[in-house]
């Protein structure tokens, strides 16, 4: 099962994979493709197989180890044609998987929405060995104050220099800002969204 958005004639084409605890048409999810086909980007979302047993009545348990995950996402890839026209991403996991399969199939590019660079409460079990000689553009939209990878923790942290980081002010893992902050999550969602048409914009040109 796949969720399309926006043109399916669009140059500049996402396959949109989901974080560790919602499925692809939670609300940031379909807020996020929504914008983006706004846009004129052409956004493919599907799940992961723990998260597609649970939609057909499974219980759901923790998420598949990385190689299943992988292999889900080459394999929803290449059902799409062929990999060098797409960028790859997601929220969260989803984007950390994409970054693991980027190189080796040869896609556009990257983007990933909130990256996990630890699990949470645990900033000494980085996951960014693979990250320091990505050869893929890659696109990390974070909030500042992500407590799975802040502004602080990531400028300590070796990145290829294939990688560019976009900040958003006050942004949590999911970009919700503080209310004292002034800032709304609408404002972080939307320089999300710039972000990634700018990127996707050099991408395919």
């Amino acid at each position: 099962m796949l969720i399309e958005d926006g043109p399916a004639d669009a140059r500049a084409r996402l396959l949109l994979a989901h974080g560790a605890g919602a499925p692809m048409d939670s609300e940031f999810m379909g807020e996020l493709a929504r914008a983006l086909a706004a846009g004129g980007m052409r956004v493919v979302r599907f799940e992961f197989p723990y998260m597609a047993r649970a939609r057909h009545g499974q219980k759901r348990g923790a998420p598949d180890r990385m190689p299943v995950l992988e292999q889900a996402f080459k394999d929803v890839l290449s059902g799409l044609g062929e990999p060098g026209a797409w960028l790859i991403g997601g929220k969260s996991m989803g984007g950390r998987v994409a970054t693991h399969i980027a190189d080796a199939q040869r896609v556009r590019g990257v983007v990933a929405y909130g990256y996990p660079f630890h699990p949470p409460k645990k900033p000494g079990q980085t996951r960014t060995a693979h990250l320091s000689d990505l050869r893929t553009p890659c696109l990390v939209l974070q909030g500042t104050r992500d407590p799975l990878g802040s502004r602080d923790e990531v400028a300590g942290y070796t990145l290829a220099p294939s990688i560019q980081c976009v900040w958003l002010e006050d942004g949590d893992h999911s970009f919700e800002p503080r209310k004292s902050s002034g800032r709304t999550f609408a404002q972080n969602l939307a320089l999300a969204v710039e972000a990634t048409l700018r990127f996707a914009a050099e991408r395919f040109a």
